[in-house]
C-alpha cells in the first residue's frame, strides 16, 4: 500500500489544521489556572481544539482532567499509542514573521510549535485517520494521547498515568528519525557552600540545561592583563575586562549550546572560573575548576563511555557566587549503563578529597531509557522509514536530550525530523526564532506513521 500517495491526499487539511493549531497560544500560564486547566487558559484551548477534532471526525476522546487527552480508534484490549504535546516554549525575540499566524512561505509553515510539537502531533493525527478510512480491521487499538506540559516538566503524563489507559508500546513524533531507542539519564545536581575567595560576585545561567556562552565575574584586585592575553590565546576564546574602583570585572564569551550536547559549546563560567584560580590563585575557584573543567565529568571521577548512548556529560548551568556564599547547579546525563549510585558516591568523594566546604544534593532525576534496538517496535518503526524515506544509510540513534518517550514503557522517539532533509536558513528549528516545518517533511512523516500503524496492527499480526 502507498501510504505516501494517501498522505498527499490530506495535505491541504493537514495545512489547514496545523495552522488553527498554531493560532493558539499555548503558553504555560499558571497564574490563571483552574482546576479543569491547571497549566492555564491557552493550553486548555489548544487541548479542547484537539478533542473537538478528534471527536468531529468520529474518534472516541477522553479529556484527563485538561492534563492531557486521549484520541483513539477501535476496542481492542492490545494497543499501539503516539505521544505529542501541545504546549510551547516562550516566543523570544527576533521573528521576521506571526510567530501565532502559521504563515506558508517557500514550502515551509511558520510559527511557535510548527516543529515541536505541533506539526508532529498533526501529522501522527492523520495517520491515524488514513487507517481508519482504510477501514482495515485492525489486531490493535491506535491511541493518541496529547500531553499539555511536555515543555516544563512532564506533569501531566505522570497524571495520564494515574488517571487513564496506557498503550502497550509506541512512539513519540518529538525527535529525529529513523528511531530513537535509548535516552541519557538526567540529574541535576546543586553544590552549595561558603568559601573565602577573591570572587566579589558571578552570576550566570538560568537553567541547567544550557551550557553557559557568557559569563562575568567580578574579582577584589586590579586587573590581570597579560595573563588574561596568555589565557584567551591558549584556550581560544575571548574576554575583555573593565577596572572598577577596588575590583576588576571579566566577561569571558564562550559559546551556547544544549547541554545535551557540551561538545557543541564553550562553558564560560567554567573558563572564568578557571582564570581566577591561576591569575589570583584563589582556591576555592581552582577546586571548583578542577572538579569542572571536563564536561565528561572526569574531574569528579564519572567518565564513562557507554556502549549505545557513549559519553556521560557534565555541564555548570547555573551559577551564583557573592559574599563568599557558592550556589552551583549542574546538568549530568549519563548512559544507561551507568548506575545513578556510581555517580553521587563518585562526587560526593571527591567532594569530601577536593572541596569539602561544598556539600551536594540531588534537585531532579530521571532515569535512562532504553529499548532493545533489536526488538519488534524498533525493527518495523525502521524499517517503514527507510521504506518511506529511502534513507537506507542513517543508523539508528541514542540521545542525551530527554523525550516523552521515558514516561511510558515500551516506547520510543520516532521523528519527526529527517537527518537527510536540513532545514534552510530562513527557518528555524525547534525553540528558535521563525520557527517552521516542511510541509514536505508533514506529508512524509504522516506516510510514515500512517504506515507504522498500518504494519503494527494489522500486518505483523497476520
Amino acid at each position: 500500500m502507498e501510504f505516501l500517495t494517501l498522505a498527499r491526499k490530506y495535505q491541504d487539511q493537514m495545512i489547514e489544521d496545523l495552522q488553527a493549531l498554531i493560532a493558539i497560544p499555548s503558553l504555560s500560564d499558571e497564574a490563571h489556572a483552574t482546576s479543569i486547566a491547571p497549566f492555564g487558559p491557552k493550553i486548555r484551548e489548544a487541548l479542547d481544539w484537539m478533542l473537538n477534532k478528534g471527536k468531529a471526525d468520529g474518534f472516541d476522546i477522553l479529556d484527563v482532567d485538561g492534563y492531557a487527552g486521549l484520541i483513539s480508534y477501535g476496542n481492542q484490549t492490545q494497543s499501539i499509542g503516539m505521544l505529542g504535546h501541545l504546549d510551547i516554549v516562550p516566543i523570544g525575540e527576533g521573528w521576521s514573521v506571526d510567530p501565532f499566524g502559521g504563515e506558508v512561505k517557500d514550502g515551509y509553515i511558520f510559527g511557535r510549535g510548527s516543529g515541536d510539537d505541533k506539526g508532529p502531533t498533526i501529522a501522527a493525527y492523520y495517520a491515524m485517520k488514513i487507517i481508519r478510512d482504510l477501514g482495515v480491521e485492525l489486531n490493535k487499538k491506535i491511541m493518541l494521547i496529547v500531553g499539555c506540559d511536555e515543555e516544563t516538566g512532564m506533569r501531566c503524563m505522570k497524571h495520564y498515568i494515574d488517571n487513564a489507559p496506557l498503550p502497550d508500546m509506541g512512539f513519540v513524533p518529538d525527535a529525529y528519525f529513523p528511531v530513537i531507542y535509548g535516552e541519557k539519564g538526567i540529574m541535576v545536581v546543586k553544590l552549595s557552600g561558603q568559601k573565602k575567595t577573591v570572587i566579589k560576585s558571578l552570576h550566570g545561567g538560568e537553567r541547567p540545561n544550557i551550557v553557559l556562552g557568557k559569563c562575568t565575574v567580578e574579582v577584589f584586585g586590579k586587573p590581570k592583563e597579560d595573563e588574561l592575553r596568555l589565557f584567551c590565546r591558549s584556550h581560544r576564546i575571548k574576554a575583555s575586562y573593565k577596572y572598577l574602583a577596588d575590583s576588576t570585572e571579566y566577561t569571558f564569551e564562550g559559546k551556547y549550546s544544549h547541554a545535551s550536547t557540551p561538545q557543541k559549546g564553550q562553558n564560560a563560567a567554567v573558563y572564568a572560573l578557571n582564570f581566577v584560580a591561576a591569575a589570583y590563585q584563589d582556591e576555592a575557584a581552582a577546586a571548583l575548576s578542577t572538579c569542572l573543567y571536563s564536561y565528561h565529568g572526569t574531574g569528579f571521577n564519572i567518565e564513562f563511555n557507554g556502549a549505545h548512548m557513549h559519553d556521560l556529560t557534565l555541564n555548570l548551568g547555573i551559577v551564583h557566587i557573592e559574599k563568599e556564599n557558592f550556589d552551583l547547579t549542574l546538568d549530568i546525563r549519563y548512559p544507561n549503563d551507568v548506575d545513578f549510585d556510581f555517580c553521587i558516591n563518585n562526587i560526593e568523594n571527591t567532594l569530601a578529597k577536593d572541596a569539602s566546604w561544598l556539600t551536594m544534593e540531588v534537585v531532579a532525576h530521571k532515569e535512562p531509557l532504553f529499548v532493545d534496538p533489536n526488538s519488534d517496535l524498533v525493527k518495523t518503526l525502521h524499517n517503514v522509514y527507510r521504506e518511506v524515506s529511502g534513507d537506507d544509510f542513517t543508523p539508528l540513534k541514542t540521545m542525551g536530550g530527554g523525550t516523552y518517550a521515558r514516561t511510558l514503557p515500551n516506547f520510543v522517539a520516532y521523528g519527526m525530523s529527517f537527518p537527510l532533509r536540513k532545514l534552510p536558513d530562513f527557518a528555524g528549528d525547534a525553540h528558535q526564532k521563525d520557527e517552521a516545518i516542511e510541509i514536505e517533511s508533514l506529508i512524509m512523516a504522516c506516510a510514515i506513521y500512517a504506515q507504522a500503524l498500518y504494519r503494527l496492527t494489522y500486518e505483523n499480526e497476520k
